[in-house]
């Protein structure tokens, strides 16, 4: 711009030049020229310096314009891949990762959150997918396991944005499965593991792999349910029930409301529970080998982690007369049979009924506590029809027993296409009663609630997840 001023001023000093000498010369055609030149030569001067200015003016708001554009797109991309802990829109996003190793099979829950500032956290997502055998399938491999946790692993890396890898925690909960195998085994699978998720890009603590205690499974299943259904989001509303039957142990577990139940539950019963910066006293218990699987094996005869002596045939008044076969349970293979009997059902249900005697305790506040009831529990009601097999539904306890009576009676005749049927019925009837649930308390079966699977693991990883941030926070 400063050359074009001096070239300006330049032809200025020229064209002044040019006029005084044309003033010296005498000449009238010369002198009408230098009075039209003169006024001409300042259109010209100032028509340059307007379209100087306008010129500079333009690239001064081209840059400027410029520059703010790069400035926005620099915010947008701020927000586009906010690292976690940092608000979007209001709200704070964040995920959780957890591992549910049961019995059969290993399942991966992948959890979305969001959360309002002083709010309880929403769920958002989750993504889940299972793979078989179970870990302690492994039990004395323990190098095949990693595979499989590593195809799950690649599941959260897909889901999961790269930046928030390193503030998503990573855990692992084994259940009964692992409960059930020798201390040493169990150990080496868990040591194996937690070698696998170090490796990862996720965050993991030394806390990250361990077997859950019964206990803890309930506890973390009545956080999942009341949290769906809304009862930890709003004080004073009434919480759930929870029942579990798992294949290695069952579960039940509430929240108290009768100070009798507080006082005559044995020890081990009651367990405190912080969420949301509130404590709750809960009823839980787990009971280990009266899981469905592990309850088949006694009603059999057969020791868990054992094989029949000497190959002997199991028999039992359970199983359809004349049906034989065999029976897989924790890498065992069983050879099973039934019996002659003129009544089945009632020779079953007095062989189930030994194996429960004096193993639940009973207490009378379940008969006015709404319960829901999950795993086998809404499996063996959606296979003979109690409820729907997608959505689920409602029954009472009764009609189980009416269920098992007449699938019992059905087998004297002729075999059924689950052998164990009859058998599966009637303990889950006596144990509901074993609880102390009358014929006519109303049971919620479902699988989903708000389109969320009810598992256990929503409410461990969230548990976990609220754990750390009192410990970053400890004052709140």
């Amino acid at each position: 711009m400063f050359s074009t001023e001096l070239q300006w001023h330049k032809q200025a000093a020229t064209q002044s030049s040019a006029d005084r000498e044309m003033r010296k010369i005498p000449n009238n055609g010369n002198l009408k020229m230098t009075k039209v030149a003169y006024p001409l030569g300042l259109f010209i001067c100032l028509f340059i310096y307007v379209a100087y200015i306008k010129w500079h003016w333009a690239s001064a708001t081209q840059a400027f314009f410029s520059i703010t554009e790069v400035a926005s797109g620099a915010r947008r991309g701020q927000q586009a891949h906010s690292p976690p802990g940092t608000a979007a829109r209001g709200h704070e996003v964040f995920y959780g990762i957890m591992f549910d190793a049961g019995s059969t099979g290993t399942r991966v829950h992948i959890f979305q959150f969001t959360r309002q500032p002083g709010e309880t956290p929403t769920l958002t997502h989750e993504t889940f997918k299972a793979l078989k055998p179970g870990l302690s399938a492994y039990a004395d491999d323990v190098e095949k396991s990693t595979s499989g946790i590593q195809e799950l692993l690649d599941v959260a890396k897909q889901d999961i944005p790269f930046d928030f890898w390193k503030a998503t925690p990573l855990v692992l909960k084994a259940t009964a499965g692992l409960r059930l195998l020798p201390g040493e085994k169990a150990q080496k699978l868990l040591r194996k593991v937690k070698e696998v998720f170090k490796a990862s890009p996720f965050l993991v603590g030394e806390d990250c792999v361990s077997i859950m205690n019964g206990t803890d499974e309930g506890v973390s299943a009545w956080i999942t349910v009341n949290f769906l259904t809304g009862s930890l989001k709003t004080p004073g509303r009434s919480s759930v029930g929870m029942l579990d039957l798992g294949g290695g142990s069952t579960q039940i577990t509430f929240l108290p409301r009768v100070e009798d139940t507080l006082q005559t539950s044995p020890p081990g019963y009651l367990t405190s529970l912080q969420m949301f910066n509130r404590t709750y006293k809960l009823y839980s218990y787990s009971y280990l080998g009266l899981g469905l699987m592990s309850a088949r094996l006694a009603i059999l005869g057969g020791m868990e982690g054992k094989p029949a002596e000497d190959g002997k045939e199991l028999v039992s008044p359970c199983l359809s007369p004349g049906f034989t076969g065999e029976w897989e349970h924790a890498e065992i293979t069983y050879r099973i049979s039934g019996q002659k009997a003129v009544n089945l059902h009632a020779l079953c249900a007095s062989r189930i009924s030994e194996i429960l005697q004096n193993k639940v305790h009973r207490t009378e506040e379940v008969k006015d506590v709404d319960f829901y009831a999950f795993s086998y529990y809404y499996d063996l009601a959606a296979n003979v029809g109690l409820i729907d097999v997608e959505k689920g539904g409602s029954l009472v306890v009764g009609d189980f027993d009416i269920a098992a009576k007449y699938v019992c009676r059905t087998a004297e005749t002729r075999p059924q296409g689950n052998p164990f049927l009859c058998m599966d019925l009637t303990y889950i009837s006596l144990l509901l009663q074993e609880f102390g649930f009358p014929e006519n308390k109303v049971l919620k079966l479902t699988r989903k609630i708000n389109n969320v699977e009810t598992s256990w693991a929503l409410g461990a990883i969230f548990h976990y997840i609220d754990s750390l941030n009192r410990q970053k926070s400890p004052a709140l």
